[in-house]
Order: structure tokens, then C-alpha cells, then sequence
């Protein structure tokens, strides 16, 4: 994407924040940013950012970072405009907000601390406005489209591979490493997140972490795996049975999500309620009495991150919209025993619904 698509998404912004009655924004969610500049997709650490934009109702954006991110920055942004900090970044930020801004300063409250908070709010009229850049990426344009089928792709082509690789003795860790090295060999720039390969009972556990558990003859494991491609994510989950003779619970639990998936991918389309997706699905379980073993989200929206809106669970608020795309994955999990887990990712269309 050029530059000129990103200025365009800036815009699209602007025009929400004059309604919102903002002067300003101040944008700290590393996928926020990078929507709506192209720069740094990831910030470098858990505990460091990459920096963040300030959006002005005049026009006047600022790229803000620190001097170790100077080139990347110049990259995709007018050099004038990069506001280059030392030391501490909101403290510095609220100095740039002060001499630009003329009014109320919107900002992401979950996305930063208290102290960046201290830092940022003297002297300024701070408003929080969580969700006001994901509001633009809930509805995916056609690039957007194409590069998560792109990524769709390659997470197919590995679960279509992934069964010759699951050899009885093999420990979990060892088919975590080999999904790992079948992305990055056939495009992905990583995983999307943090895979889950759960043998037998540890299956149970929704996200369970690869450890030195091992597959043996007649086993269920359960493999949650997602990439990114081109900067998009895919989240694709199966569960296999290795060996000829699978356990007639664990065949009847299979059937069974697959049954509350297909009819919630049924359902889905515009004006479609988000809670209402998920009881379709959740009735089907607890018709079969084991609705009290589905113990999360029927799914999430996908895109720059694995988990962003909307939500199909019973609190979600909110209908979906053409160009949205979220996962579908019932599952059921008996303690000590199994787990089994479907997903597809789904857009929604004018009309209906495409699994991608």
C-alpha cells in the first residue's frame, strides 16, 4: 500500500474525530499505527514502543519516535514531520500537543500506562477514545481482502500437509517447530501468535502450550495455527485423530461442533446479530447436552492482529457488516480427556457469508 492509502485512511479519521469534537489524537496501538501509516506494524518489545502518531484535525500529522527508528520512519513519512523524542516520550508528546492542539486531545486508554498518562495530561483536556481507529479496520477493503485469502492460503496448504507429520512418538514441541519452518519456507513472515499443538488430554486445554507430551497410536491432537502474510494474519484450527481406531467420544464431539459451525456460518450475513451468531451455535451444543462443555467465544475478527473486533459471544453488541471477517470455532473440552476444535475464517459478503 502506498502512501497515499494511508493518507486517505488518516482523512477517513479526521472526519470522525471533528464529529467526536476532537482537536487531536494520539495513537498508540501498534496496529492503529501502522493502519493508518505503515510504519512498524510491531512495536520491539512488551515493555517499548515504536513510537505513535498524533493525528491533527488541521492536517498537521506527526510521526513521534525515538532516533533508533529515524530511517524506518523516513520511509513512510515526510521527514519534517517526524517528531523525534529522548527520554520520555509523553512528556515530550504532551509538549508537541500543547503548542499544536486547540482543543480536546483524544487518546487509547487501554493502550497506555498511568505513568504515560501523568506524563501526557498536564495542561491538556484528554478524552478517551478506545476504538475509534479500530472502527476503520472492522470493515476490510479489497487489498486487505486479498492479502488475508493470501494468508488463508498457506494456513490451508499447512493443515492439508501438517497429517504427515503426526507420526506416534513425536512430542508436541517437535510438530510446533515443523509448522513453524512450513510457514516461513512458503512465504509467512512469522506466525500470527504463539501456535497450539495439544496431544490428548492437554487438548482440553484451549490454549495450551507445545511441551514434551508425545503422540502415540490412537490419539487426539489439536492444532490452533495461524501466519501472516503481506502483514495480514490467518487463525485456522483442526483436530486430527491419529491412528485407525478413534474414540467414539471424541468422533460424536467433532461431529457435533462441526454441525454448530456450518450452522453459524449459515447465519451469518449483514444485520446479522453478533450474540445471535453465538447462541445459534451454543443451542446446537446444548441440544446435544454438552453446551457446558463449549466454554468460550464462538470467534473474533481477524486482520492486523489475530484478536480484533468484533466478537461473536454472548455479550457481544452490535449486527456484522459486509467486509468484516471473523473466525467461527466452537469446540468442547473434557477435562483430563480431550478437546476438539473447528475453526474457519469467514467473510462476510453483501449477501452471505464466503469461508476464506
Amino acid at each position: 500500500m502506498d502512501k497515499g492509502h494511508f493518507e486517505q485512511r488518516r482523512e477517513t479519521l479526521r472526519a470522525r474525530m471533528r464529529q467526536a469534537g476532537l482537536s487531536a489524537l494520539v495513537v498508540s496501538l501498534d496496529a492503529n499505527r501502522f493502519y493508518l501509516s505503515g510504519f512498524e506494524l510491531h512495536d520491539p518489545q512488551a515493555d517499548e514502543s515504536a513510537g505513535c502518531l498524533v493525528i491533527l484535525a488541521d492536517g498537521r500529522d506527526r510521526l513521534c519516535t525515538d532516533g533508533r527508528f529515524f530511517d524506518a520512519a523516513r520511509r513512510v513519512w515526510e521527514e519534517e514531520r517526524i517528531f523525534l523524542y529522548h527520554g520520555r516520550a509523553m512528556e515530550q508528546v504532551n509538549a508537541l500537543l500543547r503548542d499544536a492542539a486547540r482543543g480536546t486531545v483524544g487518546f487509547e486508554a487501554r493502550q497506555i500506562s498511568v505513568e504515560a498518562f501523568d506524563l501526557l495530561s498536564p495542561g491538556l483536556s484528554l478524552q478517551r477514545a478506545d476504538g475509534m481507529v479500530e472502527g476503520l479496520r472492522l470493515i476490510k477493503e479489497p487489498e486487505e481482502i486479498r492479502r488475508l485469502e493470501a494468508s488463508c492460503r498457506l494456513n490451508q496448504a499447512l493443515m492439508d500437509w501438517v497429517p504427515g507429520v503426526l507420526k506416534p512418538g513425536r512430542s508436541e514441541a517437535e510438530v510446533a517447530w515443523d509448522i513453524e519452518q512450513f510457514f516461513r519456507n512458503n512465504g509467512a513472515r512469522e506466525s500470527a501468535f504463539a501456535g497450539i499443538v495439544a496431544v490428548g488430554a492437554n487438548a482440553a486445554l484451549p490454549h495450551a502450550e507445545p511441551g514434551e507430551d508425545r503422540l502415540k497410536e490412537n490419539c487426539g491432537i489439536l492444532i490452533d495455527v495461524g501466519c501472516r502474510v503481506k502483514d495480514y494474519c490467518s487463525d485456522q484450527t483442526r483436530s486430527f485423530w491419529v491412528g485407525d481406531a478413534p474414540d467414539g467420544e471424541w468422533l460424536r464431539h467433532l461431529d457435533l461442533i462441526r454441525e454448530a459451525q456450518e450452522l453459524a456460518i449459515r447465519a451469518i450475513r449483514p444485520g446479522a446479530g453478533l450474540a445471535g451468531i453465538y447462541a445459534l451455535a451454543r443451542k446446537r451444543l446444548d441440544d446435544a447436552g454438552v453446551g457446558e462443555l463449549f466454554t468460550h467465544g464462538l470467534g473474533h475478527g481477524i486482520g492486523l492482529q489475530t484478536h480484533e473486533a468484533p466478537t461473536l459471544n454472548p455479550r457481544a453488541e452490535g449486527v456484522l457488516r459486509a467486509g468484516m471477517v471473523v473466525t467461527v470455532e466452537p469446540g468442547l473440552y473434557v477435562s483430563g480427556r480431550s478437546g476438539v476444535r473447528w475453526e474457519h475464517m469467514v467473510l462476510v459478503t453483501e449477501d452471505g457469508a464466503r469461508v476464506l
